[in-house]
Parts: structure tokens; sequence; C-alpha cells
């Protein structure tokens, strides 16, 4: 079965998505954006244009997040641990358990900390604006162009846009995590909020 979103824990290098990742069988992801503009009325200005005015500061700062639904199911995962890749074969419930425990860690964890969710979209224009054939993307809130060029016009170190699967995707934290066992089925249902952000340490 193909995958569409992973979990990538601190371990995580290269570019196989089968290996220190743990993929999702998701039904349904909200993302949400909102921006925070520090806004002030401007005292009077009813008075003098007969409309009451607010000034607003743009200082570029937003909050992401990402709700995600769906099933846990067995599944075969390749982790790095001691320097050595294994691959083992682990119940819904097992994998619940890991996502858990990651969950309780600090990235101080590399083998538990959850670093980076990936959303593959499907794209047909490119980091250029070329038109291109379709294949799958990360989802992130990166824009095409390079410095001062394109959707990147006025911004001075724009992050690179995604061009492959493999690409970064979005780094953050599982803020929280939801998982149901239910007796008459071997999948596990959860619900993840995932905030975009730059994890330190």
């Amino acid at each position: 079965m193909s995958y569409f979103v992973y979990l990538k824990t601190g371990n995580y290098s290269g570019t196989d998505l089968n290996k220190n990742t743990i993929p999702l069988r998701v039904t349904n992801i909200g993302i949400s954006s909102t921006k925070t503009i520090p806004a002030i009325p401007i005292p009077l200005s009813g008075i003098v244009t007969g409309e009451s005015l607010t000034a607003a500061l743009d200082l570029g700062m937003a909050t992401k997040n990402i709700s995600l639904s769906g099933f846990i199911v067995d599944q075969t995962l390749t982790r790095t641990m001691d320097g050595t890749s294994t691959t083992r074969n682990y119940t819904a419930h097992e994998i619940a358990q890991l996502l858990h425990s990651s969950v309780d860690s600090t990235g101080l964890a590399p083998n538990q900390a959850i670093s980076e969710l990936v959303i593959l979209i499907p794209s047909k224009v490119n980091e250029d604006n070329t038109q291109v054939t379709e294949r799958n993307i990360p989802f992130t809130f990166r824009a095409r162009g390079e410095f001062d060029k394109l959707d990147n016009l006025g911004v001075p170190a724009p992050n690179a846009f995604p061009t492959s699967d493999t690409s970064t995707g979005l780094t953050g934290f599982v803020r929280s995590l939801n998982t149901t066992f239910t007796g008459d089925t071997v999948e596990v249902e959860f619900n993840m909020e995932f905030e975009v952000a730059i994890i330190a340490p």
C-alpha cells in the first residue's frame, strides 16, 4: 500500500521515506493558518474623516496548525538504533504506543521525537513556475521563486520550494495525539494536532 502522510523521527536522514518514518493512513486533514498582526485603533480618526481607522503592523507572524485523523494499521517499520537499521513488523497498537511515547519525549531523544510531518500533494507547477508532469511534493508554506523573484518578490532570503516527494515537509511538533482502542477491529483510530515550528534543542 502507498502512503501519502508520514511522520519523520529525529533520526531521519537521506531520501528513503521507508526508513525512520511512521506512515499514517489518514482520512482527513485540516490546515489552519492564523495571521498575527498587532492592530491599534487611531484616536479621533472618526472625528476627522467620519470613519474610524485602525493602524496595523504586519511583522510577518502566523500560527500554522495541521489536524489529522485516520487509522493506524499493522505495518513494517525500518528504524535506525545504535547505528544499525532493523526492520520489524509492528501491530497498530504498538505503533500507537510509539507515537504516544514520541509526544511524551523531547527533541534530545532522536529515536523517539517526531520532527517533521510530510503530507504529499499532487503538483503540476515546479519551483520556477514551469509546467511539469504531475508528481507528488510535500505540502509547505513556502513560495515559488528565488531571491526577489516570482512569488518571493521582496523576500530577501526565501526557503527552498519542494521539488520532489523527498523534499522537506513541515517541521514542528505533535501538539496532541488521541487514539482509540476498540475490540472489534485491529486498526487504531487516531486524531492528531501538529504545530509548525522551529524546534530547539
